[in-house]
């Protein structure tokens, strides 16, 4: 088939390259711009245009698909399908409309539960404990479409780094599965009900809440695993922890009191222990050896 990608993070990637392995024409990839990244701020293409153009694909990344004109070159690629995975721009019914059979999205929830950015995060906080990927057939709406096939798995202990791998590659086999026939795969209406959104992470939200259970605690390390990193603070520096377990005991003792000499830290309901973490500026250690270095004794509040 004729295909125009769009795409723009690490999850795209296995997509497109599965596209191009399985034989078929990807005529464009389209992508958000290169973004200002790194310590010297140097405008970087995104993921999907880095493997763009490495296999000689023309990169097309305009600001919006709202002018005209750039609808109007959308157009002219006489598309058989459009495959969209985590572009991050809104399309626009001219764009919806253009390929011979529309344009489909690889979205990673079980809709209609977390429509919206970012689902794998969203399905990891609430505590579900099942998630997916649905290939859905694009509407106007956000995350509106029908759906043409779903593939699920176990949230268990992933975090959102483990997941996304693990839908991203469970994506790109269901939509070859979709384009290899078309009409095996009519969509099906979302239902009305369980409507989630799965609104855009804020790095705020990255701060460990200790007012609440461990468990929820846990999930915030899980699901900003790799980034922006679940972190508290103490001493006036900013620790990221990247794996943790959870005492359901409780200590009896204040939110965010350190309550044993392995960095047990008390909430409102059991205890967090991280098992892994990072100082800023440095590599992730066990937390046991950064507390040879960094002492973090017993009754020490953090926040």
């Amino acid at each position: 088939m004729r295909i125009i990608f769009m795409g723009t993070p690490e999850f795209a990637v296995p997509i497109l390259q599965a596209l191009v392995d399985a034989g078929h024409q990807v005529v464009a990839a389209y992508s958000q711009p290169p973004r200002r990244a790194g310590r010297g701020k140097a405008l970087t293409p995104s993921p999907v245009h880095r493997l763009a153009e490495s296999l000689g694909i023309e990169v097309r990344v305009p600001e919006s698909l709202r002018d005209a004109a750039v609808q109007a070159d959308f157009v002219a690629l006489n598309a058989d399908v459009a495959v969209v995975a985590a572009y991050g721009l809104l399309l626009p019914r001219a764009v919806l409309d253009a390929p011979r059979l529309g344009c489909l999205n690889v979205h990673g929830s079980l809709l209609p539960r977390w429509r919206g950015a970012a689902p794998i995060q969203r399905a990891i906080l609430a505590g579900d404990e099942e998630t997916g990927v649905d290939i859905m057939q694009m509407a106007a709406g956000m995350d509106t479409g029908p759906v043409r096939l779903e593939g699920r798995t176990p949230v268990a202990r992933k975090t959102a780094g483990e997941l996304t791998v693990e839908l991203s590659a469970m994506g790109a086999r269901l939509m070859l599965e979709v384009l290899a026939d078309p009409d095996a795969y009519p969509p099906v209406v979302q239902a009305s009900e369980g409507v989630t959104h799965a609104a855009k992470i804020d790095k705020a939200e990255a701060r460990l809440r200790f007012e609440g259970s461990a468990a929820d605690a846990e999930r915030q390390v899980r699901a900003f695993n790799p980034a922006p990193g679940a972190f508290f603070e103490v001493n006036g520096e900013r620790i990221k922890v990247l794996s943790a377990y959870v005492d359901p005991d409780g200590s009896g003792a204040e939110p965010g009191t350190v309550v044993g000499g392995a960095l047990e830290i008390a909430c409102t309901d059991g205890v967090l222990i991280p098992t892994h973490v990072q100082r800023a500026g440095r590599g992730v250690t066990s937390a046991e050896e950064m507390l040879r270095g960094f002492a973090i004794p017993a009754g020490t509040r953090i926040a």
